[in-house]
């Protein structure tokens, strides 16, 4: 059954791609035309050119038409397309099903699994076996994997239905989720790196989807390039394990692991402690993958995939890997207090940083995509403070209203016509009632609404951030208390702002609204599950993973500390405050943009570098152009002209050649095909002739 979890998505991924490599050639049997033949691309089928933003931010927008990039009607749907979509969504339910089963018998009936599959790597001392590791951690994650990946199968039936390469998109949405699977049944930090590796391969193929688009191709290699920055550190980690233990497969790291407290290892020439650079390293690699501070700068980029894939990457896949990384190697993380430190310091920046930037965002899908960022944020802090169920028990609630939130927004744009800015929206709520009440519900979810899956789990976050700076157990607890708390009021600001300028109020593009409609069923079903999911996924899993039962739901499987004890006892004033904040927002956001909306405008002309300075997202991209990019392209530019071209070539293969060509034109002069000029050469040639003979007479 373990193995079916984990395969069949492989087998999709196989069929699919098939389909779509016989299909390719149908459709071009006389070889794929020249690159720029064609006079239109793949439009992408919610994706949008926006204009420039206006500094007066919610009430001037620079307005594109979305229909000329509608072009999927002119191009026939791939051969293949139809059982490329069954076969792959089959199979994912089939593997959703088992893995709620496997959830059952592992997390609630005290089963742990390990099952072998092949002899993976034997030499010298380093032995790896492919093996699948299912406890209860990996449990937790094969549900929240196959869950999320089985309806966004579902719901791009109806989403990318016009799209002519269909067989390709359901190829890579079951390579990603065969990645993501075999990542958290890893039983060794190599399986696991592969499984990492192929997570970051498949997000590329995904969001570079529309590779025609420019933009996406861009957004698709800057995420591959930021991430191999936080693999490089992970990759060292993994070295470094392997240095200290002589081992990779995790029960014997972590038999190893109280030894190795205090023990010192060179690194940079300074002896440190060998615990602490290790989880450092390996916490880099987390900060790529989890788009955390630093490293985030692909996450929104990423929205130039197709929406289900957003969905894929911010709920299930790809993002999560990392705090999965961090509670399976809890362990060793505990060991190291600095490392714990770093981790909360980086989670709570993040979780504050991703909100101010959400607040000013106009695209629909970016404000998701910075709401993803900043609990990610949430989830780390939970992390570092020692409460590592906590943090899994937020990624398993986020799973569902975030998965809910993105695929929402995915109706919302099918709804006006592949619109994505919120300032052209408006009044959407009486033409696309089920989508806006799915959408309120994911927002409840995300902003923490008491009785929703968010509320069980953010809530308990905030307190166990108190309960560690309480009890002195992290000196960066108070930090990550206070920015978590600040980031719940900014989430419940920009969730409702973006309800309330999207279905609420006046149309503001009348002729999308006027022709704005109900999703296709395969994309409302999904909708509903999730929608259930936001809600019933907190109070029943809430003693599972935040009560009394950690220790027996987990058995091991993460470190259990003594965090979760203390935040029960936390002051009612600290257990309130979140939902005080949840409720702070909602206001705000009410008199912004119902009561007085021209408060907004206002606001952005009076603090206008304020203004710009989120909306630019605190100019990460620009400043990390001017340090890193431009550098790389003129040492790039400096090594290809000058020592390429002008060095090697120049005395190598292109110097020789010339100089070659060069003895050879003036050879090739000296025949010049007239008779006088051989005749006069002859001439000279006797004259020299004659002189030598005489001057060697007279000797």
């Amino acid at each position: 059954m373990y193995q079916a979890i984990v395969f069949l998505p492989l087998l999709g991924f196989l069929i699919a791609a098939a389909i779509a490599i016989v299909g390719a050639r149908a459709q071009h049997p006389g070889g794929y035309p020249e690159p720029g033949a064609e006079d239109h691309a793949h439009g992408p089928v919610d994706e949008s050119r926006h204009g420039a933003p206006s500094p007066h931010g919610d009430h001037a927008a620079v307005h594109v038409s979305h229909d000329e990039h509608d072009h999927h009607a002119a191009e026939p749907a791939a051969w293949g397309s139809r059982p490329a979509e069954v076969v792959t969504t089959t199979l994912l339910f089939v593997s959703m099903a088992l893995s709620w089963i496997a959830f059952a018998r592992v997390g609630f009936g005290g089963l742990e699994v390990r099952e072998a599959i092949a002899p993976f790597i034997f030499s010298g001392e380093l032995k790896v076996d492919w093996a699948l590791r299912v406890d209860t951690l990996t449990a937790v994650m094969l549900v929240v994997v196959t869950t999320v990946s089985a309806l966004v199968h579902l719901y791009s039936i109806g989403y990318m239905v016009d799209d002519p390469g269909r067989p390709r998109f359901f190829a890579y949405l079951s390579l990603f989720t065969f990645a993501m699977l075999m990542l958290v049944t890893a039983d060794n930090l190599v399986q696991l790196f592969f499984g990492w590796e192929g997570v970051g391969l498949a997000s590329y193929l995904l969001i570079g989807f529309w590779y025609k688009k420019p933009s996406a191709n861009a957004a698709a290699i800057k995420a591959f390039v930021v991430n191999r920055v936080g693999d490089f550190g992970f990759l060292l980690g993994i070295f470094a394990v392997f240095v200290v233990t002589a081992a990779v497969d995790f029960d014997t790291i972590f038999a190893q692991a109280p030894a190795l407290a205090g023990k010192p290892i060179p690194f940079l020439s300074w002896e440190v402690d060998a615990l602490t650079v290790i989880c450092l390293l390996l916490f880099m690699g987390a900060m790529g993958k989890s788009a955390q501070f630093l490293l985030h700068t692909w996450l929104p980029d990423a929205m130039e995939g197709p929406t289900p894939v957003s969905a894929l990457i911010h709920a299930a896949t790809m993002v999560t890997a990392g705090v999965f990384m961090v509670a399976r190697l809890s362990p060793l993380f505990e060991l190291a207090p600095t490392a714990l430190a770093v981790v909360t310091f980086v989670g709570a920046t993040t979780a504050l940083f991703a909100a101010t930037v959400g607040l000013v965002q106009n695209d629909i899908k970016r404000i998701v995509a910075y709401s993803t960022c900043s609990q990610l944020g949430y989830m780390f802090v939970a992390m570092g403070v020692g409460a590592y169920s906590v943090g899994m028990y937020h990624l398993f609630t986020h799973a569902f209203f975030k998965a809910l939130l993105f695929l929402g927004s995915g109706s919302v744009i099918v709804a006006m016509h592949h619109e994505q800015d919120i300032r052209m929206m408006g009044g959407l709520s009486r033409k696309i009632p089920f989508t806006y009440a799915m959408m309120l519900v994911g927002t409840l979810a995300l902003t923490g609404f008491p009785l929703t899956a968010g509320y069980f789990s953010k809530d308990a976050i905030i307190e166990a951030a108190f309960a560690s700076d309480h009890a002195g157990h992290n000196p960066m607890a108070f930090y990550g208390f206070v920015c978590t708390v600040a980031a719940a009021a900014l989430t419940s600001f920009y969730s409702w702002r973006l309800v309330f300028k999207t279905f609420h109020g006046q149309p503001h593009d009348r002729h999308h609204y006027d022709h704005a409609h109900e999703s296709p069923l395969p994309m409302l079903i999904p909708l509903g599950v999730l929608a259930a999911g936001s809600i019933l996924a907190g109070l029943p899993f809430y003693d599972a993973f935040a009560g009394n039962s950690v220790a027996a739901f987990f058995r091991g499987s993460l470190s259990v500390t003594g965090i979760l004890e203390e935040m029960h006892h936390v002051p009612a004033m600290i257990a309130y405050l979140p939902t005080v904040m949840m409720v702070a927002g909602f206001a705000v956001a009410w008199v912004f943009y119902i009561k007085s909306p021209g408060i907004p405008r206002a606001l952005a002309r009076t603090f206008k570098p304020v203004y710009l300075f989120l909306l630019n997202k605190w100019y990460f991209d620009e400043l990390y152009d001017r340090i890193f990019v431009r550098p790389a392209m003129w040492l790039g530019r400096a090594l290809w002209k000058g020592g390429d071209g002008r060095l090697i070539d120049g005395l190598g293969p292109d110097g020789v050649s010339a100089r070659v060509l060069d003895v050879t034109r003036n050879v090739v002069r000296l025949q010049t095909g007239y008779l006088y000029h051989y005749a006069f050469a002859m001439l000279i040639g006797v004259a020299a002739l004659a002189t030598w003979f005489i001057l060697g007479g007279l000797r």
